[in-house]
């Protein structure tokens, strides 16, 4: 089946919706799919929609490449917004972002983040049966994207691209392909992006993701809040010359610049994949299905006892694994803190504004002995119910009164308890 063809995109962001109206050029946009509420969509959304410029919803929170198979009501919520939006597909991505359970006899842990899955034959059909059921689950064609990843898991049993193969083979699935990943898993894991995309069916890529990063202390940190680096428009451009991508867009989620320099990255995708060279490909046409057996209990328990451990270790200070490598872990770990304490300002900007200063601190403090085990707007309101029950220091009545509202007309019975105590 051939998708339609995107052309030059951009992510849209609250924070640029009106730049991005006002862009010329601009195809299609694409909107994370947690952020957006089918009954309420935002106007400017409207607006691009009633022009035609095409929207499609990108998901972060399904974990396709999680040991559980996908939750029904996370993708009943993808398939309303690509509805709603009228889209022609949707995304998602080639992760695992909690584990635990039942399974493993362990409570769940959320990442807050998108975990990179181990390339073993397990891993491999636990997810191609996941894809298969949201594939069923969703009124439009699916594309995943592959992820950028600090650390490589040990005993891998295929290449990025090898994977990424079999998968598109076994299920027809679309590819969304981000170049500034493959750039990223070439400085963190030595992973060379031209063998990756010589391995993968680059016809079944459905678009390309562009952005931007940095590099500290010799590992590259896929920010989306810094410009795209000549290297990732080098990829592109190689990209470009082994099939001509339906869609291209470029990503910034933060530290948004003005919409000039915007404009000036949109046209440097632009050059770079004219550079490259090459026409439309074959459409993509998967191996005739076969009846795919279903994937055993005991592959999914393997898959998920190695996610749990090492999501454990990296959260909840538990042992590292064997085989994992101890600093790049460490880098890791820091990083889900830095940005777990980002998001939870982000969704109750209320927290560092009674906090002040203190508020990252305390939080990244609170975050080293309790893991997320749910979403961050439970992790915020748990966040500021620990420092109430710690003595909330001089924010206390500010907190208190902020808990309340966000804990709802029933607050936890023996935290209203303990506060009314220490009032008295």
């Amino acid at each position: 089946m051939t998708l339609e063809r995107l052309g030059t995109g951009i992510g849209w962001r609250p924070e640029i919706a009106d730049a991005v109206e006002r862009m010329p050029g601009i195809d299609w946009v694409e909107v994370v799919a947690e952020n957006t509420c089918p009954g309420h969509l935002p106007e400017s959304l409207r607006r691009l929609r009633e022009r035609g410029v095409t929207v499609v919803p990108h998901g972060v929170s399904l974990g396709l490449g999680g040991a559980d198979r996908p939750d029904g009501e996370r993708l009943r919520a993808l398939a309303e917004r690509a509805e709603a939006l009228a889209s022609p597909l949707v995304t998602e991505h080639i992760a695992f972002v909690r584990a635990g359970g039942p399974r493993t006899a362990s409570p769940v842990l959320e990442a807050g983040h998108l975990l990179p899955v181990p390339r073993t034959r397990d891993a491999l059909d636990v997810l191609c049966e996941n894809v298969r059921i949201a594939q069923a689950a969703l009124p439009v064609p699916l594309a995943v994207e592959n992820i950028a990843a600090l650390v490589s898991w040990p005993g891998e049993e295929m290449t990025e691209g090898q994977f990424l193969y079999d998968l598109a083979d076994r299920t027809g699935v679309r590819l969304l392909i981000d170049v500034a990943n493959l750039h990223t898993n070439h400085v963190n894991r030595g992973e060379d992006p031209a063998k990756a995309l010589s391995e993968l069916p680059v016809e079944a890529i459905a678009y390309v993701h562009v952005a931007g990063g940095f590099e500290r202390d010799g590992v590259w940190h896929d920010s989306h809040a810094h410009p795209v680096p000549p290297a990732v428009l080098d990829i592109l451009t190689d990209l470009a010359s082994r099939v001509a991508p339906p869609g291209v867009l470029l990503e910034r989620d933060e530290n948004f610049p003005e919409p000039a320099e915007l404009e000036r990255e949109l046209t440097a995708i632009r050059t770079a994949v004219t550079a490259g060279g090459a026409v439309a490909g074959h459409p993509w046409e998967p191996s005739p299905a076969a009846p795919a057996p279903e994937v055993s209990d005991a592959a999914r328990q393997r898959v998920g006892l190695a996610q749990t451990a090492m999501l454990s270790s990296l959260v909840a200070g538990t042992p590292l694994p064997e085989g994992f490598d101890r600093v790049r872990m460490g880098v890791q770990a820091r990083a889900l803190a830095a940005k777990r304490a980002d998001v939870v300002a982000k969704i109750a900007p209320e927290l560092p504004e009674i906090l002040g200063a203190g508020y990252r601190a305390a939080f990244l403090t609170y975050a080293q002995e309790r893991p997320m085990t749910g979403g961050y707007r439970r992790d915020a309101l748990e966040f500021a119910e620990e420092l109430l029950r710690a003595g909330g220091g001089p924010s206390h009545r500010r907190l208190e009164l902020w808990w309340r509202e966000g804990a709802g007309p029933a607050p936890r019975r023996s935290l209203t308890r303990r506060v009314l105590l220490r009032r008295g």
